[in-house]
């Protein structure tokens, strides 16, 4: 049976293992104590012979054996690989248990699908459930030893009362060389189908959510078989297990106490019990039969599945439920909380303080800010993010780097505008945002030796009624750079002619582009 001690672990506290170290039943003691008895005595024989029975040549040989086992021993992987190995299994082994096949989905499904309070209807559910209970029964006692030797042959299955002597001939009469498990799933979907052409189904959804959840759970016996069949390649279980135990084989000479006056590296001390060797092999060997242990859960180990626990409790359950339980609902009654808008069960004495702790409401729940903080500001005040109200606090990086600064497009504006040869003609383009969020745009051509040919227009936020929004700067070419006071704006930079149209074009104030 199963060894259970999560009660004993449910609150944390000081030494709270101690006690499950006491335990003898599906303990890594009763596991490994043969193992570890074998390797402690294997290694005091051969301590024995070399103190005792050895000639000096023979020590000195051995002392040199000794040295190079001791060297070479950590070249073996054993850390990896059984650390690998036993994850592989122990993630195999919660797996299959998933698979295990439960009916309670079925028999739900049964209960709600099948109609009828006569003796039909009852024999309908019962046999349909019978069907799905001895499906789980044939691929259990195909994969467990336990199971087995519970129903060794389908005599035992019948006279269990899993199957009918009829169905027995129809079973046996299916000749078939590979596992029959699924034939009483078959037995299940035509009987289910003939349920529906009767009338007991009532409509096409719920036939079809019954045989769906029949296919779930024969999924699922199907799965166990193939745990069954396809197992761990056996190279990688013969691998860990060479590796640990030459390993082990090695420590046995590698290990030993040689002797003081001889001044070899690390053989000051000389001790007849090998403590740490003791307890790597305690900790190593322990592992590999912990693997070996889950490795098949469907033995009779101490922590293996339960079987045939598991075909009692499936079966007594699900024959209540699709039976007894039938249409055997309790009275609707108004609950004891019915006209409470805020029901709170009570609380026990043992459990009052979970009650005084506060809940949970949210990180920020506790936040706090200040008063000048929480005031909203009207739209109207709030200045909008342009050119005129950002600052550049790194202006030079600004103008060099493309994206650093306040605005991306002022910074590209800074990078383009030293390239400007003196005298030529300019065009900027400016975004301007207008009350109404309407932007125009304008182009300049600008001559650097006639400067009073520009034309600048009022602000748009200062600007009378009658004036349309646009917006001109003036560049100046004989700096290479902007002044970081000036307002950077996003900058449009085209030659407009060759260098002697320039000297002699004249400045002209380009049209709006909306």
């Amino acid at each position: 049976m199963t060894v259970t001690y999560t009660a004993h672990v449910a609150n944390a506290r000081f030494g709270g293992f101690y006690k499950l170290l006491l335990l003898w039943r599906g303990s890594i003691y009763k596991l490994l104590y043969k193992e570890f008895l074998v390797f402690f005595i294997m290694y005091l024989a051969l301590s024995i012979t070399y103190r005792f029975f050895l000639t000096e040549d023979q020590r000195s040989c051995f002392e040199k054996v000794s040295l190079y086992c001791n060297n070479y021993a950590n070249l073996i992987p054993v850390s990896f690989v059984l650390g690998f190995y036993v994850t592989l299994v122990v993630n195999r082994w919660w797996n299959q248990y998933l698979c295990m096949p439960f009916p309670d989905r079925v028999m739900c499904a049964i209960n709600a699908t099948v109609h009828g309070s006569d003796e039909r209807g009852r024999m309908y559910r019962r046999t349909l459930m019978r069907y799905c209970s001895l499906s789980g029964l044939l691929i259990l006692r195909s994969v467990s030893t336990a199971a087995f030797k519970r129903f060794p042959t389908i005599d035992h299955v019948v006279e269990a009362g899993f199957m009918t002597r009829h169905e027995r001939k129809k079973f046996e009469n299916l000749h078939s060389s590979y596992n029959k498990y699924w034939v009483p799933c078959v037995w299940f979907c035509s009987l289910a189908a003939q349920a529906r052409k009767e009338g007991r189904v009532h409509d096409d959804p719920a036939y079809k959510m019954l045989i769906e959840e029949l296919n779930t759970f024969r999924g699922n016996c199907g799965m166990l078989f193939h745990y069954d069949w396809i197992s761990i390649p056996l190279v990688y279980t013969q691998v860990v297990t060479i590796a640990v135990y030459s390993y082990f084989l090695t420590c046995l000479i590698g290990r030993q106490f040689l002797d003081p006056s001889k001044g070899y590296i690390g053989q000051d001390l000389d001790l007849y019990v090998p403590v740490f060797t003791l307890l790597q092999f305690f900790f190593y060997v322990g592992w590999l039969k912990v693997a070996e242990q889950l490795i098949n859960p469907f033995g009779e180990d101490d922590d293996d599945f339960e079987t045939n626990f598991l075909i009692d409790r499936n079966f007594q359950v699900s024959m209540m439920a699709v039976d007894e339980m039938y249409g055997d609902v309790p009275l609707l009654v108004k609950d004891r909380y019915w006209n409470d808008s805020d029901p709170r069960p009570p609380y026990t004495a043992a459990t009052l303080f979970q009650k005084r702790q506060p809940s949970f409401q949210g990180s920020t729940f506790d936040m706090g800010l200040a008063k000048e903080d929480m005031q909203f500001q009207p739209l109207s005040d709030i200045e909008e993010m342009n050119e005129e109200s950002i600052t550049h606090p790194f202006p030079l990086l600004s103008r060099l780097l493309p994206g650093v600064g306040a605005s991306p497009h002022s910074s590209s504006a800074a990078l383009a505008s030293p390239f400007a040869a003196p005298g030529s003609c300019v065009m900027l383009l400016r975004r301007s945002t207008s009350s109404a969020s309407e932007t125009s745009d304008i182009l300049e051509r600008e001559s650097s030796q006639d400067p009073t040919c520009t034309e600048t227009l009022p602000h748009p936020e200062t600007r009378p009624n009658d004036v349309p929004v646009q917006t001109i700067f003036n560049v100046e070419t004989d700096s290479p750079f902007n002044s970081p006071t000036e307002p950077t704006t996003p900058v449009l930079d085209t030659t407009l002619a060759s260098q002697e149209n320039e000297s002699s074009a004249s400045c002209e104030t380009s049209p709006n582009i909306t």
